[in-house]
């Protein structure tokens, strides 16, 4: 157990004195155990950071159970559930086979103490798949939220009063947050820093822990071919036949003329299978080969745009940047894995 850990369980955190702000990490049966502890180390990085005088954080592990075993069989020192500022629920392994709402029933005490806390205006917050507990316990329910990538759509057919955001990391509304996958507890983390602490603390705190404070989406991780696929006939022929001619203009009547239907039946045929339309298909999937060439070759982004199907660079720039949040470029530099060669790029 590393000093931060120990730190985070037995409740003291550097600088946790008068105006220390109170959080308490929910642990349940088999939840992450990195994700109990995430927060709460970077927390404590953040207090040395700020230094002795300034408002700390004062941490505890808590749980309505006596004992609590975490993934990988780590047993975990936990206290009872007790009033704090804010109530961190990590996540859980949730694989395609899992029984989510077996899973969701297992945990009932932990979901009544998730509204209970909410009840007397604690600030409650999921990270990745936690998300599910603050479900079943209402919190979502018309409020904006986010959860991992993979796991949103079913976030959304399970809570359909929310409006869930597939695309953000961290959402907050009416004193509930949300995040992303994993790492993205570390964005909330600095944003939580950012707000105790300031700009300045959050930002050293980032530079140490090699942490991403300037991350704005959760897109450019997304791996679609991961995704549940709508399973429909009709739409995934289109799709199919989309995406083996990415580089060919767009043409409505040309595609409803290939599957003899018309453009009508078309449009509310596919929205009706996959709930878009088969442009908004297209222009996913132009985004997402054009990931692939900038992460590994070295053509410029001009070349990358023609061979996705635009001849203007600068209309290709600005569809990558709204599906991404970065431009083509920035996404090289990000994400960009063989070698650098000389040849310019075309800086858009």
């Amino acid at each position: 157990m590393t000093e931060a850990t120990r730190q985070a369980a037995e409740g003291a955190c550097p600088g946790a004195g008068p105006g220390a702000l109170r959080v308490g990490v929910l642990a349940y049966p088999d939840c992450f155990a990195s994700e109990v502890f995430g927060v709460p180390d970077l927390l404590t990085m953040a207090g040395h950071v700020a230094g002795p005088d300034a408002p700390g954080y004062r941490v505890s592990v808590v749980s309505p159970r006596r004992r609590v075993t975490a993934s990988g069989g780590a047993s975990l020192d936990v206290r009872p559930l007790r009033e704090v500022d804010v109530l961190v629920v990590p996540g859980f392994e949730l694989r395609p086979d899992t029984d989510l709402d077996a899973r969701l029933a297992r945990l009932a005490p932990e979901i009544a103490a998730i509204r209970a806390q909410a009840a007397v205006g604690t600030a409650v917050v999921s990270l990745c798949v936690g998300a599910f507990l603050l479900a079943e316990a209402g919190l979502l329910d018309r409020r904006r939220a986010t959860t991992s990538w993979l796991y949103a759509g079913e976030l959304a057919r399970r809570c359909p009063n929310a409006d869930v955001r597939p695309d953000h990391l961290v959402v907050t509304d009416a004193g509930v947050t949300t995040t992303a996958a994993f790492s993205a507890m570390y964005d909330f983390a600095l944003d939580l820093i950012r707000r105790h602490n300031g700009a300045r603390v959050a930002r050293t705190t980032a530079r140490l822990a090699l942490v991403d404070d300037a991350r704005i989406s959760q897109t450019p991780y997304v791996d679609t071919r991961l995704l549940p696929q709508p399973g429909r006939e009709f739409s995934q022929r289109v799709m199919r036949r989309l995406d083996q001619n990415l580089a060919e203009r767009y043409d409505l009547a040309a595609l409803a003329d290939a599957f003899r239907v018309s453009t009508r039946t078309l449009l509310r045929r596919f929205a009706d299978e996959t709930g878009r339309s088969p442009l908004a298909h297209l222009q996913a999937s132009r985004v997402r080969r054009a990931r692939h060439l900038l992460e590994t070759t070295d053509s410029t982004v001009a070349s990358v745009a023609t061979a996705v199907g635009y001849q203007d660079p600068g209309t290709f720039a600005a569809l990558f940047a709204r599906h991404t949040g970065h431009r083509p470029s920035a996404y090289r530099a990000a994400f960009h894995r063989s070698a650098r060669t000389s040849a310019p790029d075309s800086g858009v």
